[in-house]
Formats: structure tokens, sequence, C-alpha cells
């Protein structure tokens, strides 16, 4: 059987026609990703040097330039008049240029002096060592220049400001200006100058919100909001533009999250874990202790203790600062769960911990007649099957281990709450292969400090605990920023602290010298401190790339104090305790997010002795020292993770990437409106269409988080 459609030639077949379609879709969907896709080797006319540059910020595809959004705005659309400018304001004037001649100052620096000429009056410009202006310039030219207004011997200047010459569309000046972020080589004109040509591009990006939800939120399509993000047209197209891209990236982090959640429940009608116990069992752990839980630490406990009784898995996130006391917490929550009848897992990110957990734990319930076991990679063949087949029949109550812990071979009796460690190491798919030892009630630990309303975005699908209150008598840590010149009295100061018995940790942010980054390296460090710094101490060496034992031998040697100082990269940053390292030295300081530098903060003071921590840094940038500044006078970590969230956005708060949690550009947390819209439109996506069949577009967008997943 054959049906007829009119077509623009007569009529064709609908069998041709639906395979015109499809191919047609095809050829679009293959152009859209190739262009998208498309290597800025081929795209940008620029050096070596510079992709690599672009390639550190995460930016090596046409799609992801034109994702490299501006972290914020100047607002140059307003032309001012020679007759009324006044002092320290910032100017925008149209005019003419003239009068060109070099020069040198007092001071011997090389001064480029021109005169600018609009309807009302002149003015002298003035520019510091740039002689090619020279070049450039001729009597005559039509300019648009911008920057400050200074006053010189009772005569305004504008000195050394933006400049550019007319064009059908300006880019630097006469409009609004977008400032990204910048990098060393690459600066926020240079990113204009590349951006501004590509953004034909952006109409290759695929719509993938639903249009209902398009014209109910009354939100710009994605490829406009794209364009008027890098180049707004005016201000109300630029709050637009942030709107939608900042309404998409909640959107899409709560779908996430109540898909996630709704996984985490699937199969709950058969789960049987409920653990049922006298509030006496935990009152008895506690009493026990050496010291008084905070207030804030028996609140987060009745919460996890009240979850776990629930007829379905518990899915918490128990978040608190350095030191907060998050271990002792779940320590009490793993007894509850042993003394139930079942058995309980810490899972840890590095072995180090791991075994520094398994000491603390064997001393803290041996007595209570309770089985602790370790599992990590570095143990014998031999040694691991033990362990495993001790665990599979139960005579393990509390295992503590790595990643170690969900591999296939490993088989539970009877699991019933599993405790991981700074759960942002880990991704959300060793989350599920717990479900296959019986949906364990799951808690969560993370000592990266997020404001609430922040953590209640990106943790959607968990419940939240937090411990906002630390132990008494935890000491203070001296912190100072330690510019270069001060570089060798921080040296002899901290050489004498060690010849009083004291350690001291380095922390560089890389392994190796890099090209373009003036960063020192931890190999690079260690043997320049040994050869020309300490060369009366041992001095350890610690990163990533080390094996498993090495490290092992190297936090040993630390912690018994065979070593004096340690040279490190990040990997030290999470939960090792050595207590009588006292100094933390942190290179390359503004490389660090204000979170992450804490937390090295928080490796020392936990002893006796004042403790110490120098910032070395050679940044001179306002957000730098602001944060660096934040750091000498707070410390509380969510009060710095505020301050981080608005220094540097939400994006970057972290120090380390969240596992399948998209990056928030342009989303404003204290937006609660536009949260509250994004909740409510997923929820009502996932009502209408659980399995996204109405929104291919969509579910496609969702999957790319689902695939980057650990």
């Amino acid at each position: 059987m054959s049906y007829d459609i009119d077509g623009d030639n007569g009529k064709i077949s609908l069998r041709n026609y639906v395979f015109q379609r499809l191919l047609y879709f095809l050829c679009v969907k293959h152009v859209q990703h190739l262009f998208l896709n498309k290597n800025l080797v081929q795209a940008l006319r620029t050096t070596k040097n510079h992709l690599a540059k672009l390639d550190y910020l995460g930016v090596k595809t046409i799609g992801d330039f034109l994702q490299f959004y501006p972290r914020t705005y100047l607002d140059r659309s307003v032309f001012n008049t020679v007759s009324n400018l006044m002092a320290n304001e910032i100017a925008t004037l149209k005019g003419t240029i003239s009068s060109l001649t070099q020069s040198k100052s007092q001071f011997g620096k090389m001064l480029i002096q021109a005169l600018f000429t609009d309807s009302t009056g002149s003015i002298e410009v003035i520019w510091f060592n740039q002689p090619y202006l020279l070049r450039m310039f001729r009597p005559g030219m039509e300019v648009i220049l911008s920057g400050p207004v200074k006053y010189r011997m009772g005569r305004p200047n504008l000195v050394s400001p933006e400049f550019e010459f007319l064009r059908d569309e300006q880019v630097h000046t006469a409009r609004i200006i977008p400032v990204y972020h910048e990098t060393e080589g690459i600066s926020s004109k240079w990113m204009r100058e590349k951006i501004k040509p590509l953004l034909e591009y952006a109409d290759y990006f695929q719509e993938y919100l639903p249009r209902q939800i398009l014209e109910s939120e009354r939100l710009l399509p994605l490829n406009e909001a794209i364009k008027q993000i890098h180049f707004p047209e005016n201000m109300e197209s630029l709050r637009r533009a942030r709107e939608r891209l900042g309404f998409d990236e909640l959107f899409i982090i709560q779908l996430l999250a109540l898909i996630r959640k709704k996984k985490w429940h699937e199969g709950a009608e058969n789960f049987y874990k409920k653990i049922e116990h006298e509030s006496e069992v935990s009152d008895y752990f506690i009493r026990n202790l050496p010291f008084e839980l905070t207030g804030a630490q028996k609140r987060s406990l009745f919460e996890i203790l009240e979850d776990v009784k629930k007829p379905v898995p518990m899915l918490r996130l128990l978040q608190g600062d350095v030191g907060s006391g998050k271990t002792i917490v779940a320590a009490a929550a793993l007894y509850s769960a042993v003394k139930a009848g079942y058995q309980g897992a810490l899972m840890v990110p590095t072995e180090v911990l791991a075994r520094q957990h398994f000491d603390n734990f064997k001393k803290l319930f041996e007595p209570h007649g309770i089985r602790v076991e370790i599992l990590v990679g570095s143990l014998k063949e031999k040694e691991k099957r033990n362990v495993s087949e001790n665990i599979s029949l139960g005579l393990i109550d509390i295992i503590i281990g790595t990643h170690a812990l969900i591999q296939e071979y490993i088989g539970f009796k009877n699991l019933g709450l599993a405790v991981i460690d700074e759960q942002h190491r880990f991704g959300v798919k060793q989350r599920d292969i717990l479900k296959k030892h019986g949906f364990p009630h799951l808690l969560n630990m993370s000592a990266t400090p997020i404001p609430r309303s922040l953590a209640m975005t990106l943790y959607g699908d968990q419940d939240l605990s937090l411990i906002d209150e630390m132990p008494p008598g935890r000491q203070k840590i001296m912190t100072r920023i330690v510019p270069d010149s001060k570089r060798r009295d921080a040296y002899g100061w901290i050489q004498e602290q060690i010849r009083q018995g004291r350690q001291v940790y380095v922390i560089c942010p890389l392994i190796d010298e890099s090209d373009f980054l003036e960063v020192k390296s931890a190999i690079q460090e260690s043997e320049y401190l040994a050869r020309d710094v300490f060369p009366e101490f041992k001095i350890g060496l610690m990163h990533g790339k080390l094996r498993p034992r090495d490290k092992e031998q190297v936090m040993k040697d630390f912690n018994e104090g065979n070593i004096q100082v340690l040279v490190s990269t990040s990997v030290v940053e999470v939960g090792i305790d050595v207590s009588n390292a006292t100094i933390m030295m942190i290179e390359g300081a503004e490389r660090f997010g204000l979170s992450q530098l804490h937390q090295f903060r928080g490796r020392v003071g936990r002893g006796q002795h004042q403790s110490y921590c120098f910032l070395f840094t050679k940044a001179y940038n306002q957000d730098s020292v602001m944060r660096l500044e934040s750091l000498v006078k707070h410390h509380d970590g969510f009060k710095l993770a505020e301050i981080d969230l608005q220094i540097r956005g939400p994006g970057e708060i972290y120090g380390v990437r969240q596992s399948g949690i998209p990056d928030l550009k342009m989303a404003s947390i204290s937006d609660s409106g536009l949260m509250k819209r994004a909740r409510t439109q997923a929820e009502n996506i996932l009502f209408t269409d659980p399995n996204f069949m109405q929104h291919p577009e969509l579910l496609k967008k969702l999957e790319k988080y689902f695939m980057d997943e650990p």
C-alpha cells in the first residue's frame, strides 16, 4: 500500500518522505556534532603555546570555547564627552587621535603621549612601555578609548586606556564588555578577539529543553543565550541569557539528583535492613568515649539513627569541616549497625587513610568485642582471600578499605551500613555497586565545606546532616602570606622549628615541571630543599604516581619522625594525621581553591604544639590576594566556602571536580526562585515522562553526565 503526501514538487510517497526526513535529521546531527567538536587548531589562528594554555583551562573544541563563559562584565556602552570628564571615573570616548610622541619618564619608563579630540574638547592620553602604538596610530584616526581619568597639573589625562578602531561592531569598547577567567598569556582581550568570530557556531548547539518548559518559563533559546552571554546587546539581554543558562544548570542537576534517588530506591519494596536498636546501645558507646560529643555531632547521629530505622535504604551526606569529628559519628552509627546484627563497611580514597582508620577503629571497637579488619590493594593475594572469606562468613563486623571493598570477589554476609569517606572522590557508580550487597544504608562523608544552599542543590538526591561546630580546645592555626621577598626569612624560622623537633609539610601543585605554568613541582622542590635549604634534615616525597606500598612507607616514616620535611602534591589533603607536624608550607597557593587550602591547613594542628600555615605566592591580582587574605582572617571552613563562592563562582568551589555533576558557571545559588523553578520542572518531567520517551534530546544531554561518572 502507498500513501501520497503533498511535496514541493507534486506528490511523493510516504516511504520516500520518511527517508528524506531521516536523512536530513542525520545530516543535521552529524554537522552539529562535527562543527562543535571541531578542534581549536583548525578553528583558531594562534600559537601552540596558546592552545596548550586553553587546554589547561579545559578548552579543546569550539563547543568548549563557546561554553567558556565570562566571569563578569564591564558596561562601556555609554559614551562620555571630554568636557564632562570627572577624576577617577572610567570613561569611554569616541573621537580622533593626533600628535603622537615618544619620551621617557623620570623613572625611565617609555611614554607614548597623544592628543585625543571629540566634539567637546581635547585630552592628553598616556600609555607606558608600548612603543608599537606609534606604528598602529595615524594622525586623524577615529578610535574609541576606555580607561581611567587622572588629573596631572590640574588637567585631565586618560592613563593606559583600552583602545579600539571604529568597526562595524565593536569588541572591546562601546558595549557591554565580557571579562573572562585568565591565565598567564591568555587575557580577556585575547579571548574576546577569538570568541567573537566563532559565535556563528552557536547555532549548531542542539536545543534540549522541552518546548513547554521554554514557553512556560519564558526562556531564551540555547543558541541565542550563548551568543548573548558573550556579547550581550544590552543589560536585559544579558539578564535573560544568564537566566537561561543558570536554569539549565540547576535543572540538569535536579534531574540527575531525582533520577539517582529513584534508582537507589528501586527494589526497596524488598528492603529488610531496618536497623532497629534501643537508644541505650548508642548511648553506651558514646558514654565510653574519652571525650564529649558536640551538639552538632549528637544531632547528626540522631538523624542517621532515625534514618536507618526506615523501610527504605538511607542515602545521607554527613558534612563537616576539617577536624569537626565526622568519623566518630560514623563510628557510632557503625556500632549500632553491628549491635543490631549487621556488618559495616568504611570505604576511603587512599590506602594511607585506610590504615590510619584501621588503627583507630581497632582501639575503639575491640573493647566492645567488635571485629575490625582492613582490605587494601597492597595486601598479598593470600591475605586478600582470607579477609574476603571472613567477610562472606560474617567473621568480620567492620571492614575498612579502599576501592578494593567493591571488587567482584567481595561478598558480604549481611552488610547493613556502608560509609564512604570523602564521597566526592568516588563516583555514583560505586554507590550502585553496593546494591548487589542487598541495599545497605549508605552514609557519605565530606570534609569539603559547602554552604548549605549549595549542598542541597548539588546533593539533592541525599539527605543532609551538618556538623557546623568544632570540638572544644581545637587550636587555631596561625596563617601567613609569604611573598618572595620574605622567603629566606621563612626558611630560617622553619629550620629552627625543625631543630626543636617539629615536622613540616610542603605542598606543590604539580608532580613534574610544567612548560607554561610557573609553579613548583613536588619532585623539583624536594630536590631543591634537600640541596639548598634543609640539607641537614631528611626530606620525603609523596605524590599520586608512587606505588601504594611506597606511599605507605613514606607516611610511616613521616609519622614515626624519620622524615622531617614531607614534600607532597594534593594527595596529602585527605585525612592523614601526624600530631608532630606543625608547619604547612603551600607553594603556588593561588593555584588552589580556598576550600582546598583550608583542607591542607587542617593537616597540622593535630597535636599539642602551636601550628602554622605559610602561603607562598607570586600572585598579585585582586581575586587571588582576596582569597589568600580571607584564609588568614577566617578559620571556619563554611565561611571560607561562602567567600570562595562569591569570588570564584560555584563551579570552582571544590578544589576537585564533582563526579557526575555539571559545573555551575551561571547559576546563582542565592537565587532561590530560579532553583525552585528548576526543581519543579524537573519533577514534572519525571512524573509525566519518566523514561524520556517524549524528550530524546534531553535524555541525550543527561546520558552525557552519566557517562562521565567514574
